[in-house]
């Protein structure tokens, strides 16, 4: 074992990664990634005190790699519905390219997710609060006419809940599936204009 080399949190993760994939969720160990970063167990769990540590932050880390350009698209100025529009097809196409390019690791991660619930709840909210920020700005351009852009935001998160929620992966293979994204947003940009 190599114990001068020397690790960080995002190594051991990256490793961490390629583990899960070789070994799926079910059998991979912290012991395989120890071995496979040529450590000692003892070193990953210096930097993550146990499996389930690990596993809240592989899931943190797949989490983060959606929202960062979701991030980038709230940010930009510009028109709010445009850029609305832009980051619901942003998100909704992120998760759709990650469970079509790569079915076992989606199921992986789904299955983390769901054992990292605090930080699946945490992604939750940063993805709200940023359609809250664009709805804002939407009402102080004088293109949405909303009145708790708090309450909206959620409200819109929920009624788009069948193009992002992992729970509806199977649907979005369905060829009219394109078809009922556009529909919807159509529908949810038109409810929130100001008239």
């Amino acid at each position: 074992m190599n114990e001068a080399v020397v690790l960080t949190s995002e190594r051991i993760l990256e490793v961490t990664e390629d583990v899960l994939r070789r070994y799926g969720l079910a059998k991979a160990t912290v012991v395989d990634v120890a071995r496979a970063l040529d450590v000692s167990h003892g070193s990953v769990y210096r930097h993550f005190p146990s499996k389930a540590s690990l596993r809240e932050a592989v899931a943190r880390r797949w989490l983060e790699r959606v929202s960062a350009p979701l991030a980038q698209i709230a940010a930009e100025p510009g028109p709010a519905p445009a850029k609305l529009e832009r980051w619901l097809r942003e998100l909704f196409g992120a998760k759709q390219r990650r469970v079509c390019e790569d079915p076992e690791m989606f199921a992986t991660y789904l299955t983390l997710a769901r054992e990292a619930c605090s930080v699946v709840k945490a992604h939750k909210q940063v993805l709200i609060a940023q359609v809250e920020g664009m709805i804002a700005e939407g009402v102080a351009q004088g293109a949405f006419d909303v009145a708790d852009p708090k309450t909206a935001a959620a409200a819109i998160f929920d009624a788009t809940r069948s193009f992002h929620h992992p729970a509806h992966a199977e649907e979005w293979a369905d060829c009219a599936c394109q078809g009922r994204v556009d529909a919807v947003l159509t529908l949810l940009l038109r409810g929130l204009a100001a008239r």
